[in-house]
Protein backbone atom coordinates (compact mmCIF):
# COMPACT_ATOMS: atom_id res chain seq x y z
CA UNK A 1 0.00 0.00 0.00
CA UNK A 2 1.56 3.13 -1.05
CA UNK A 3 1.70 6.42 0.58
CA UNK A 4 -0.33 8.32 -2.37
CA UNK A 5 -3.23 5.99 -1.91
CA UNK A 6 -3.57 6.89 2.01
CA UNK A 7 -3.53 10.32 0.79
CA UNK A 8 -5.75 9.43 -1.93
CA UNK A 9 -8.38 7.97 0.35
CA UNK A 10 -8.00 10.24 2.77
CA UNK A 11 -9.18 13.41 0.11
CA UNK A 12 -11.60 10.82 -1.77
CA UNK A 13 -13.53 9.49 2.08
CA UNK A 14 -12.80 12.70 4.34
CA UNK A 15 -16.65 12.91 4.46
CA UNK A 16 -17.10 9.40 5.87
CA UNK A 17 -14.10 9.32 7.56
CA UNK A 18 -15.18 12.66 9.53
CA UNK A 19 -18.24 11.21 10.56
CA UNK A 20 -16.51 8.10 11.82
CA UNK A 21 -14.47 10.31 13.98
CA UNK A 22 -16.83 12.58 15.55
CA UNK A 23 -19.37 9.05 16.02
CA UNK A 24 -15.97 7.82 17.94
CA UNK A 25 -15.43 10.93 19.67
CA UNK A 26 -19.34 11.34 20.66
CA UNK A 27 -18.93 7.21 21.99
CA UNK A 28 -16.20 7.87 24.01
CA UNK A 29 -17.60 10.92 25.11
CA UNK A 30 -20.21 8.66 26.81
CA UNK A 31 -17.87 5.79 27.99
CA UNK A 32 -16.38 7.97 30.13
CA UNK A 33 -19.69 8.22 32.34
CA UNK A 34 -19.56 4.45 32.50
CA UNK A 35 -15.45 3.76 32.66
CA UNK A 36 -13.96 7.12 34.03
CA UNK A 37 -13.48 6.44 37.43
CA UNK A 38 -13.31 9.96 38.63
CA UNK A 39 -10.36 11.41 41.11
CA UNK A 40 -8.28 8.56 42.99
CA UNK A 41 -5.49 8.85 45.99
CA UNK A 42 -3.68 6.36 48.19
CA UNK A 43 -2.55 5.58 51.14
CA UNK A 44 -0.28 3.39 52.60
CA UNK A 45 -0.14 0.81 55.80
CA UNK A 46 3.27 -0.46 57.41
CA UNK A 47 3.07 -3.95 58.77
CA UNK A 48 6.37 -3.93 61.03
CA UNK A 49 8.12 -7.29 61.61
CA UNK A 50 8.86 -10.25 58.88
CA UNK A 51 5.92 -11.35 56.67
CA UNK A 52 4.92 -14.22 54.64
CA UNK A 53 3.68 -13.21 50.89
CA UNK A 54 0.84 -15.62 51.26
CA UNK A 55 0.61 -13.30 54.72
CA UNK A 56 0.87 -10.06 53.08
CA UNK A 57 -2.30 -11.89 50.38
CA UNK A 58 -4.46 -12.35 53.22
CA UNK A 59 -3.72 -8.75 54.85
CA UNK A 60 -4.96 -7.34 51.31
CA UNK A 61 -7.94 -9.38 51.36
CA UNK A 62 -8.90 -8.07 55.06
CA UNK A 63 -8.21 -4.87 53.63
CA UNK A 64 -11.16 -5.66 51.79
CA UNK A 65 -13.44 -7.20 53.76
CA UNK A 66 -16.60 -6.67 54.72
CA UNK A 67 -16.56 -5.78 57.99
CA UNK A 68 -13.70 -2.91 57.08
CA UNK A 69 -15.85 -1.61 54.14
CA UNK A 70 -18.72 -1.71 56.28
CA UNK A 71 -17.25 0.16 59.39
CA UNK A 72 -15.92 2.39 56.98
CA UNK A 73 -19.24 3.19 55.08
CA UNK A 74 -20.73 3.66 58.33
CA UNK A 75 -17.83 6.35 59.56
CA UNK A 76 -18.46 8.03 56.42
CA UNK A 77 -22.63 8.29 56.49
CA UNK A 78 -22.81 8.32 52.49
CA UNK A 79 -25.77 6.05 52.43
CA UNK A 80 -23.99 3.46 50.46
CA UNK A 81 -23.44 -0.69 51.44
CA UNK A 82 -19.95 -2.67 51.41
CA UNK A 83 -20.50 -4.00 48.25
CA UNK A 84 -20.68 -0.52 46.78
CA UNK A 85 -18.15 0.82 48.22
CA UNK A 86 -15.92 -2.23 47.14
CA UNK A 87 -15.89 -1.04 43.85
CA UNK A 88 -14.25 2.25 44.74
CA UNK A 89 -11.59 0.51 47.10
CA UNK A 90 -8.39 -1.09 45.86
CA UNK A 91 -5.55 -2.44 48.06
CA UNK A 92 -2.54 -3.99 46.85
CA UNK A 93 0.69 -5.68 48.50
CA UNK A 94 4.02 -3.62 47.88
CA UNK A 95 7.48 -4.42 48.23
CA UNK A 96 8.66 -3.98 51.91
CA UNK A 97 5.33 -5.14 53.99
CA UNK A 98 3.19 -2.37 52.71
CA UNK A 99 -0.44 -2.38 52.09
CA UNK A 100 -1.31 0.52 49.57
CA UNK A 101 -5.07 1.68 49.85
CA UNK A 102 -6.59 3.14 46.90
CA UNK A 103 -9.90 4.85 47.40
CA UNK A 104 -11.88 6.18 44.44
CA UNK A 105 -14.59 8.96 44.61
CA UNK A 106 -16.33 11.62 42.27
CA UNK A 107 -14.34 14.71 44.14
CA UNK A 108 -11.04 14.90 45.33
CA UNK A 109 -12.09 15.48 49.06
CA UNK A 110 -14.30 12.47 48.84
CA UNK A 111 -11.58 10.37 47.56
CA UNK A 112 -9.04 11.56 49.44
CA UNK A 113 -11.75 10.67 52.70
CA UNK A 114 -12.69 7.42 51.58
CA UNK A 115 -8.61 6.47 51.27
CA UNK A 116 -7.84 7.65 54.90
CA UNK A 117 -11.11 5.98 56.54
CA UNK A 118 -10.29 2.69 54.77
CA UNK A 119 -7.01 2.33 56.30
CA UNK A 120 -7.80 3.56 60.06
CA UNK A 121 -10.77 0.66 60.19
CA UNK A 122 -8.66 -1.68 58.44
CA UNK A 123 -5.53 -0.79 61.19
CA UNK A 124 -7.95 -1.10 63.84
CA UNK A 125 -9.95 -4.22 62.77
CA UNK A 126 -6.28 -6.00 62.61
CA UNK A 127 -5.59 -4.81 66.18
CA UNK A 128 -8.80 -6.37 67.64
CA UNK A 129 -8.05 -9.63 65.49
CA UNK A 130 -4.68 -9.63 67.21
CA UNK A 131 -5.41 -8.76 70.47
CA UNK A 132 -8.48 -11.26 70.77
CA UNK A 133 -8.02 -13.12 74.28
CA UNK A 134 -10.72 -16.03 72.57
CA UNK A 135 -8.11 -16.84 70.62
CA UNK A 136 -7.30 -20.47 71.78
CA UNK A 137 -3.63 -20.45 70.40
CA UNK A 138 -3.28 -17.09 72.31
CA UNK A 139 -4.37 -18.32 75.28
CA UNK A 140 -2.08 -21.39 75.39
CA UNK A 141 0.67 -19.39 74.35
CA UNK A 142 -0.10 -17.22 77.69
CA UNK A 143 -0.56 -19.96 79.65
CA UNK A 144 3.30 -21.38 79.41
CA UNK A 145 4.34 -18.08 79.63
CA UNK A 146 2.92 -17.98 83.11
CA UNK A 147 4.37 -21.37 83.92
CA UNK A 148 7.50 -20.36 82.82
CA UNK A 149 7.74 -16.55 84.53
CA UNK A 150 6.89 -19.55 87.82
CA UNK A 151 9.45 -21.46 87.25
CA UNK A 152 12.36 -18.61 86.79
CA UNK A 153 10.90 -17.54 90.21
CA UNK A 154 11.07 -20.49 92.47
CA UNK A 155 14.47 -20.86 90.85
CA UNK A 156 15.70 -17.14 91.68
CA UNK A 157 14.12 -17.83 95.36
CA UNK A 158 16.27 -21.12 94.93
CA UNK A 159 19.33 -18.82 94.66
CA UNK A 160 18.97 -16.88 97.23
CA UNK A 161 19.40 -19.28 99.48
CA UNK A 162 21.87 -20.95 98.26
CA UNK A 163 23.35 -17.81 98.41
CA UNK A 164 22.66 -16.99 101.94
CA UNK A 165 24.20 -20.53 102.68
CA UNK A 166 27.52 -19.82 101.12
CA UNK A 167 27.90 -17.01 102.96
CA UNK A 168 28.68 -19.02 106.30
CA UNK A 169 32.25 -19.51 104.98
CA UNK A 170 34.70 -17.45 103.33
CA UNK A 171 36.49 -20.04 101.35
CA UNK A 172 37.65 -19.91 98.02
CA UNK A 173 34.67 -22.26 97.10
CA UNK A 174 31.96 -20.36 98.70
CA UNK A 175 33.03 -17.40 96.93
CA UNK A 176 33.34 -18.63 93.45
CA UNK A 177 29.97 -20.28 94.08
CA UNK A 178 28.62 -16.78 95.21
CA UNK A 179 29.87 -15.62 92.11
CA UNK A 180 28.47 -17.81 89.89
CA UNK A 181 25.15 -17.92 91.26
CA UNK A 182 25.04 -13.89 90.99
CA UNK A 183 25.46 -14.14 87.40
CA UNK A 184 22.63 -16.97 87.33
CA UNK A 185 20.60 -14.21 88.97
CA UNK A 186 21.22 -11.80 86.32
CA UNK A 187 20.52 -14.26 83.48
CA UNK A 188 17.42 -14.93 84.69
CA UNK A 189 16.26 -11.01 85.34
CA UNK A 190 17.27 -10.97 81.95
CA UNK A 191 15.30 -13.42 80.64
CA UNK A 192 12.40 -12.13 82.71
CA UNK A 193 12.59 -8.74 80.91
CA UNK A 194 12.71 -10.24 77.69
CA UNK A 195 9.43 -12.18 78.22
CA UNK A 196 7.72 -9.28 79.04
CA UNK A 197 8.48 -7.11 76.42
CA UNK A 198 7.83 -10.44 73.87
CA UNK A 199 4.73 -10.51 75.59
CA UNK A 200 3.49 -6.94 75.60
CA UNK A 201 4.73 -6.95 71.73
CA UNK A 202 2.60 -9.90 71.25
CA UNK A 203 -0.72 -7.81 72.15
CA UNK A 204 -0.06 -5.62 69.81
CA UNK A 205 -0.67 -5.55 65.65
CA UNK A 206 2.32 -3.80 65.06
CA UNK A 207 0.59 -2.04 61.98
CA UNK A 208 1.04 1.66 61.50
CA UNK A 209 -0.61 4.15 59.13
CA UNK A 210 2.26 5.61 56.83
CA UNK A 211 0.60 8.96 56.79
CA UNK A 212 -2.56 10.65 55.21
CA UNK A 213 -3.87 10.05 51.26
CA UNK A 214 -2.88 13.28 49.17
CA UNK A 215 -5.79 15.61 48.29
CA UNK A 216 -5.57 14.24 43.75
CA UNK A 217 -5.30 17.26 41.63
CA UNK A 218 -6.34 15.76 38.60
CA UNK A 219 -9.12 12.94 37.52
CA UNK A 220 -7.61 9.52 37.51
CA UNK A 221 -6.95 7.71 34.12
CA UNK A 222 -8.42 7.21 31.68
CA UNK A 223 -10.23 10.62 31.84
CA UNK A 224 -13.34 12.07 29.94
CA UNK A 225 -10.87 13.33 27.58
CA UNK A 226 -8.52 10.27 27.12
CA UNK A 227 -11.24 8.42 26.30
CA UNK A 228 -12.91 11.01 24.11
CA UNK A 229 -9.74 11.44 22.16
CA UNK A 230 -9.21 7.51 21.86
CA UNK A 231 -12.56 6.95 20.80
CA UNK A 232 -11.85 9.91 17.36
CA UNK A 233 -8.60 8.03 16.96
CA UNK A 234 -9.81 4.35 17.07
CA UNK A 235 -12.80 5.05 14.54
CA UNK A 236 -10.46 6.79 12.72
CA UNK A 237 -8.22 3.86 12.31
CA UNK A 238 -10.57 1.58 11.70
CA UNK A 239 -12.33 3.72 9.03
CA UNK A 240 -9.16 4.34 7.94
CA UNK A 241 -8.37 0.73 7.36
CA UNK A 242 -11.59 0.08 6.12
CA UNK A 243 -11.45 2.27 3.19
CA UNK A 244 -8.17 1.16 2.21
CA UNK A 245 -9.10 -2.78 2.56
CA UNK A 246 -11.78 -1.64 0.18
CA UNK A 247 -10.01 -0.07 -1.90
CA UNK A 248 -7.29 -2.63 -2.15
CA UNK A 249 -10.04 -5.03 -2.97
CA UNK A 250 -12.34 -2.78 -5.07
CA UNK A 251 -13.95 -5.02 -7.81
CA UNK A 252 -14.96 -2.53 -9.99
CA UNK A 253 -13.84 -2.75 -13.97
CA UNK A 254 -11.09 -0.21 -14.44
CA UNK A 255 -9.34 -1.70 -17.67
CA UNK A 256 -11.81 -1.18 -21.69
CA UNK A 257 -11.19 -4.85 -22.21
CA UNK A 258 -12.62 -5.92 -19.10
CA UNK A 259 -15.08 -3.66 -18.94
CA UNK A 260 -15.43 -4.76 -23.14
CA UNK A 261 -15.28 -8.22 -21.75
CA UNK A 262 -18.31 -8.18 -19.30
CA UNK A 263 -20.62 -6.67 -21.86
CA UNK A 264 -19.58 -8.66 -24.04
CA UNK A 265 -19.18 -6.02 -27.22
CA UNK A 266 -16.76 -3.62 -28.38
CA UNK A 267 -15.45 -0.66 -27.06
CA UNK A 268 -16.55 1.87 -29.87
CA UNK A 269 -14.13 5.24 -28.05
CA UNK A 270 -13.58 6.34 -25.00
CA UNK A 271 -13.35 10.83 -23.90
CA UNK A 272 -11.76 11.95 -20.80
CA UNK A 273 -14.01 14.24 -18.99
CA UNK A 274 -13.39 16.04 -15.96
CA UNK A 275 -14.09 15.19 -12.60
CA UNK A 276 -15.73 18.69 -11.46
CA UNK A 277 -18.74 19.09 -14.09
CA UNK A 278 -19.92 22.55 -15.36
CA UNK A 279 -23.35 21.21 -15.84
CA UNK A 280 -25.98 21.40 -12.32
CA UNK A 281 -26.43 18.45 -10.31
CA UNK A 282 -29.94 17.50 -9.37
CA UNK A 283 -30.16 18.62 -5.57
CA UNK A 284 -30.37 15.17 -3.83
CA UNK A 285 -32.81 14.34 -0.95
CA UNK A 286 -31.68 14.21 3.16
CA UNK A 287 -31.92 10.82 2.78
CA UNK A 288 -29.83 10.57 -0.25
CA UNK A 289 -27.37 13.32 1.53
CA UNK A 290 -26.77 11.40 4.60
CA UNK A 291 -26.30 8.21 3.03
CA UNK A 292 -23.81 9.26 0.90
CA UNK A 293 -22.17 11.43 3.93
CA UNK A 294 -21.78 7.69 4.92
CA UNK A 295 -21.70 5.55 2.45
CA UNK A 296 -19.82 7.47 -0.56
CA UNK A 297 -19.46 5.44 -3.77
CA UNK A 298 -17.00 7.82 -5.79
CA UNK A 299 -14.32 5.45 -6.90
CA UNK A 300 -11.03 5.41 -5.02
CA UNK A 301 -8.76 4.95 -8.19
CA UNK A 302 -6.93 8.42 -8.53
CA UNK A 303 -7.72 10.99 -10.98
CA UNK A 304 -5.20 10.24 -14.33
CA UNK A 305 -4.02 13.24 -16.53
CA UNK A 306 -5.89 14.01 -19.57
CA UNK A 307 -4.36 12.57 -22.83
CA UNK A 308 -7.00 15.26 -24.41
CA UNK A 309 -5.32 18.85 -24.36
CA UNK A 310 -8.35 20.71 -25.54
CA UNK A 311 -12.28 20.37 -26.37
CA UNK A 312 -11.47 19.97 -30.09
CA UNK A 313 -9.62 16.48 -29.37
CA UNK A 314 -12.39 15.59 -27.23
CA UNK A 315 -15.04 16.18 -30.18
CA UNK A 316 -12.64 14.39 -32.63
CA UNK A 317 -13.35 11.36 -30.11
CA UNK A 318 -17.00 11.91 -29.47
CA UNK A 319 -17.20 11.72 -33.96
CA UNK A 320 -15.21 8.89 -34.17
CA UNK A 321 -17.03 6.88 -31.57
CA UNK A 322 -20.16 7.67 -33.30
CA UNK A 323 -18.61 6.49 -36.75
CA UNK A 324 -17.69 2.91 -35.65
CA UNK A 325 -21.36 2.82 -33.76
CA UNK A 326 -22.53 3.57 -37.38
CA UNK A 327 -20.36 0.86 -38.95
CA UNK A 328 -21.50 -1.70 -35.93
CA UNK A 329 -25.30 -1.27 -36.69
CA UNK A 330 -27.76 -1.08 -39.17
CA UNK A 331 -30.47 -0.13 -37.04
CA UNK A 332 -31.73 3.38 -37.28
CA UNK A 333 -32.35 3.89 -33.80
CA UNK A 334 -30.03 3.37 -31.29
CA UNK A 335 -31.01 3.09 -27.48
CA UNK A 336 -28.33 4.98 -25.07
CA UNK A 337 -28.20 3.07 -21.47
CA UNK A 338 -26.09 5.04 -18.81
CA UNK A 339 -26.28 4.37 -15.28
CA UNK A 340 -28.68 7.02 -13.33
CA UNK A 341 -25.87 7.34 -10.80
CA UNK A 342 -23.06 8.11 -12.92
CA UNK A 343 -23.22 11.81 -13.45
CA UNK A 344 -19.67 11.53 -15.80
CA UNK A 345 -21.15 9.11 -17.84
CA UNK A 346 -24.20 11.03 -18.64
CA UNK A 347 -22.76 14.13 -19.68
CA UNK A 348 -20.97 11.67 -22.01
CA UNK A 349 -24.32 10.54 -23.34
CA UNK A 350 -25.85 14.03 -23.80
CA UNK A 351 -23.07 15.41 -25.78
CA UNK A 352 -22.80 12.27 -27.61
CA UNK A 353 -26.57 13.02 -28.69
CA UNK A 354 -25.53 16.05 -29.29
CA UNK A 355 -23.14 15.51 -31.79
CA UNK A 356 -25.00 12.99 -33.59
CA UNK A 357 -27.44 15.67 -34.36
CA UNK A 358 -24.47 17.70 -36.65
CA UNK A 359 -22.41 14.78 -37.33
CA UNK A 360 -22.39 13.85 -41.27
CA UNK A 361 -21.16 10.09 -40.65
CA UNK A 362 -23.92 9.72 -38.27
CA UNK A 363 -26.53 10.17 -40.84
CA UNK A 364 -29.43 7.81 -39.88
CA UNK A 365 -28.82 7.10 -36.39
CA UNK A 366 -31.85 7.92 -33.50
CA UNK A 367 -30.34 8.34 -29.81
CA UNK A 368 -32.47 8.12 -27.21
CA UNK A 369 -30.49 8.54 -24.15
CA UNK A 370 -32.15 6.45 -20.96
CA UNK A 371 -30.92 6.38 -17.66
CA UNK A 372 -31.33 2.87 -15.60
CA UNK A 373 -30.76 1.92 -12.03
CA UNK A 374 -27.45 -0.30 -12.04
CA UNK A 375 -29.14 -2.49 -8.97
CA UNK A 376 -32.22 -3.36 -11.06
CA UNK A 377 -32.08 -2.79 -14.55
CA UNK A 378 -34.87 -2.33 -16.51
CA UNK A 379 -34.40 -1.99 -20.54
CA UNK A 380 -37.61 -0.60 -23.05
CA UNK A 381 -38.42 -3.40 -25.42
CA UNK A 382 -37.18 -2.66 -28.84
CA UNK A 383 -39.63 -1.10 -30.87
CA UNK A 384 -39.86 -3.70 -34.21
CA UNK A 385 -37.36 -6.63 -34.53
CA UNK A 386 -34.03 -6.27 -32.22
CA UNK A 387 -33.10 -2.99 -31.15
CA UNK A 388 -29.20 -2.09 -30.95
CA UNK A 389 -27.84 -0.31 -27.19
CA UNK A 390 -25.10 1.68 -26.61
CA UNK A 391 -24.04 1.44 -23.11
CA UNK A 392 -21.90 4.81 -21.68
CA UNK A 393 -19.84 4.03 -18.81
CA UNK A 394 -17.46 5.59 -16.58
CA UNK A 395 -14.50 3.00 -15.99
CA UNK A 396 -14.21 2.01 -12.16
CA UNK A 397 -17.40 2.48 -11.48
CA UNK A 398 -19.36 -0.19 -12.06
CA UNK A 399 -18.37 -4.20 -11.30
CA UNK A 400 -18.75 -6.94 -14.03
CA UNK A 401 -21.63 -8.29 -12.57
CA UNK A 402 -23.22 -4.74 -12.95
CA UNK A 403 -21.95 -4.96 -16.47
CA UNK A 404 -23.27 -8.34 -16.96
CA UNK A 405 -27.14 -7.56 -15.68
CA UNK A 406 -27.13 -5.24 -17.96
CA UNK A 407 -26.27 -7.36 -20.91
CA UNK A 408 -28.85 -10.26 -19.69
CA UNK A 409 -31.47 -7.16 -19.43
CA UNK A 410 -30.98 -6.06 -22.94
CA UNK A 411 -31.64 -9.44 -24.29
CA UNK A 412 -34.54 -10.06 -22.10
CA UNK A 413 -36.27 -6.96 -23.77
CA UNK A 414 -34.85 -8.20 -27.61
CA UNK A 415 -31.83 -5.98 -27.61
CA UNK A 416 -28.64 -6.62 -28.50
CA UNK A 417 -25.51 -4.47 -27.13
CA UNK A 418 -23.71 -3.27 -30.02
CA UNK A 419 -20.99 -1.66 -28.12
CA UNK A 420 -19.68 0.32 -25.43
CA UNK A 421 -18.45 4.00 -25.07
CA UNK A 422 -16.09 4.88 -21.80
CA UNK A 423 -15.51 7.99 -19.84
CA UNK A 424 -12.40 8.47 -18.02
CA UNK A 425 -12.19 10.70 -15.04
CA UNK A 426 -9.56 13.43 -15.69
CA UNK A 427 -8.10 15.83 -13.14
CA UNK A 428 -10.24 19.42 -14.41
CA UNK A 429 -7.68 21.69 -16.48
CA UNK A 430 -6.97 25.17 -14.87
CA UNK A 431 -7.38 26.86 -18.41
CA UNK A 432 -10.93 27.49 -19.12
CA UNK A 433 -10.42 28.24 -22.44
CA UNK A 434 -10.75 26.11 -25.12
CA UNK A 435 -9.09 25.92 -28.37
CA UNK A 436 -11.46 25.87 -31.47
CA UNK A 437 -12.02 22.74 -32.94
CA UNK A 438 -10.02 22.24 -36.23
CA UNK A 439 -11.73 20.24 -39.43
CA UNK A 440 -11.84 16.51 -39.06
CA UNK A 441 -10.63 15.15 -42.02
CA UNK A 442 -13.57 13.47 -43.99
CA UNK A 443 -15.62 14.84 -42.22
CA UNK A 444 -18.32 17.98 -42.49
CA UNK A 445 -17.74 21.03 -41.14
CA UNK A 446 -20.17 22.13 -38.44
CA UNK A 447 -20.23 23.38 -34.87
CA UNK A 448 -21.07 21.33 -31.84
CA UNK A 449 -23.85 21.93 -29.89
CA UNK A 450 -23.50 20.52 -26.25
CA UNK A 451 -26.55 18.83 -24.87
CA UNK A 452 -27.29 18.59 -21.07
CA UNK A 453 -29.10 15.60 -19.03
CA UNK A 454 -31.99 17.29 -16.90
CA UNK A 455 -34.50 14.08 -17.82
CA UNK A 456 -34.49 10.51 -17.76
CA UNK A 457 -34.49 10.39 -21.04
CA UNK A 458 -33.16 12.41 -24.14
CA UNK A 459 -33.79 11.54 -27.74
CA UNK A 460 -31.98 12.91 -30.36
CA UNK A 461 -31.71 12.37 -34.44
CA UNK A 462 -29.30 12.51 -36.74
CA UNK A 463 -28.64 14.31 -39.70
CA UNK A 464 -31.41 12.96 -42.46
Amino acid sequence: MRLATVGHVLRRRWKALAVLTAFGALLGFGASFLFSPGYATSTSVLLQGPREPSEMLTQVEVARSSVVLGRAAVALNWNVTPAQLRESVTAEALDGNVIRVTGTADTPGAAQRLADQVADEYVRFTTQLVSSSADASAQVLREQRDALRRQVTETNNRISELQAASEQGLTVESVQTRTDLEGLRTQLGQAMTKLDEAEAGSSQANIVVMGQAERPSSPAPPTTTQLTVGGAALFLLVGMLTQLLAARAGRRLRDEEDIAAALDAPVLGSVDLPDDPASPKQRPGFGTRLRRLVYDTTPFEPLRKATTRNEAEKDIRYRRSLARLRENTQAGQVLVLVADDDLTAQRMAAQLAATAAVEPRARGLFLRVTAVSPDRVTVPDAPAGRGAVLVVVTAATRTAWELVAITRACAEAGQSVVGVVIAHRVRPSRSGAASAPPEDTGTAGGKNTAGGMNGMSTTLAGPA
